[in-house]
């Protein structure tokens, strides 16, 4: 049986989907209640003054409270984290008022399509319930609004970020600058035999594991075959009827202990029983590639990809930049966490040179 959306979700829905127009408007508190009410009609505290446009404090809210819900889910977040997350939400919030402005300026034109399109989901996701009914004349305008604007500030992101093709001389000096963006990982081939422990076992269970790996250890240094010994005793169904072998590892792909003891190790040694989640593992070292950067013209295409990347995310950046600097802005952030500063302990450090100094003052301001 498909149950009808309840009053509320329909109305918490559309304060979502409107959020941002509704709130500068005054009419969330119509919209969050009963739909037939009167909108509030003392003016809401202001966030933010960008330019001739307010950001009241009610929509950073709804703004932060929706971002909240995404990046915390469940549990009390670090101060530091929230304190961080309230700029970044303030960020973007001024941004789009920048970047709608300017696209505005550029005498952009809503996508039509789009903003249609946009407008038949609404209809469709609340067709047929009597709340949609209700409120549809009063939200459509500004839902229609809403769309159109978000079209305007994908127009301008699409062509700003829309730069031109590098030639032979520039991929060349990107590819030169950024080696650790073309450069293979150093690259280990190791195999294992493991000493399966369950981890809820007692004490007891992972000292006989261990002792069994240290006599197993013996034997292999004294010349007993690796593979052979990991079909009869490892409990890594993956690797076991193939000798132990895990094939060639890089960077990030074993555990941290493992890494460790597997670094120190030169090709044919094997480590001493190292602890794992899964039991008692003995690894050996078969190979080890060096880092390795790839030629230009083997990473050509890779290095032109990367380059429109870099090169439109700056373009971007740069226009943000310059929209900040010429357009008045005014927040206030007395409702913000404080910022943590780990940074004062670690110039505080290496006092007796003078460049910690310099590095300090400017950080202060």
């Amino acid at each position: 049986m498909k149950l009808k959306p309840s009053r509320n979700h329909i109305m918490l829905a559309l304060t979502a989907l409107s959020a941002g127009v509704l709130l500068a408007s005054g009419a969330l508190a119509a919209d969050a209640g009963t739909a037939g009410s009167s909108a509030v009609s003392s003016k809401p505290p202001v966030f933010a003054r960008v330019g001739k446009t307010v950001i009241s404090q009610r929509e950073f809210d709804s703004a932060f409270a929706s971002a909240s819900r995404n990046r915390f889910y469940h549990g009390t977040p670090p101060e530091a984290e929230v304190a961080a997350l309230q700029r970044e939400i303030g960020d973007t919030l001024i941004n789009k008022v920048l970047v709608l402005d300017e696209a505005k300026r550029r005498k952009l034109k809503p996508d039509a399509a789009a903003v249609r399109q946009k407008l038949e989901q609404h209809e469709q996701r609340f067709a047929g319930t009597e709340e949609w009914q209700k409120v549809r004349d009063r939200v459509m305008p500004m839902l229609t609004r809403q769309a159109e604007d978000e079209t305007l500030r994908r127009q301008l992101e699409q062509r700003v970020r829309k730069v031109p093709a590098p030639n032979e001389k520039q991929l060349r000096k990107y590819y030169a600058a950024h080696p650790d963006k073309f450069t293979e990982p150093e690259q280990l081939r190791v195999s294992v035999i493991l000493l399966k422990v369950d981890p809820s076992s007692p004490q007891g269970a992972w000292e006989t594991a261990r002792t069994k790996a240290e006599d197993l250890v013996k034997q292999l240094r004294e010349g007993a075959d690796f593979a052979e010994f990991a079909a009869l005793y490892s409990g890594d169904t993956e690797t076991a009827d193939q000798g132990g072998d895990m094939g060639y590892m890089h960077g990030g792909m074993l555990s941290e202990p493992v890494q460790q003891a597997v670094d120190k190790l030169k090709p044919g040694e094997i480590t001493d029983p190292v602890g794992m989640m899964e039991g008692v593992a003995i690894l050996k070292l078969a190979d080890r590639r060096e880092a390795k950067l790839n030629s230009f013209e083997t990473v050509k295409p890779r290095a032109r990809e990367l380059y429109l990347i870099d090169e439109s995310e700056r373009a971007w950046k740069s226009l943000i930049a310059k929209l900040r600097k010429k357009t008045p802005i005014q927040v206030d952030e007395s409702r913000f966490l404080p910022l943590p500063k780990p940074a004062e302990k670690a110039v505080e450090e290496p006092v007796a040179e003078p460049a910690a100094k310099a590095v300090e003052e400017p950080g202060t301001e």
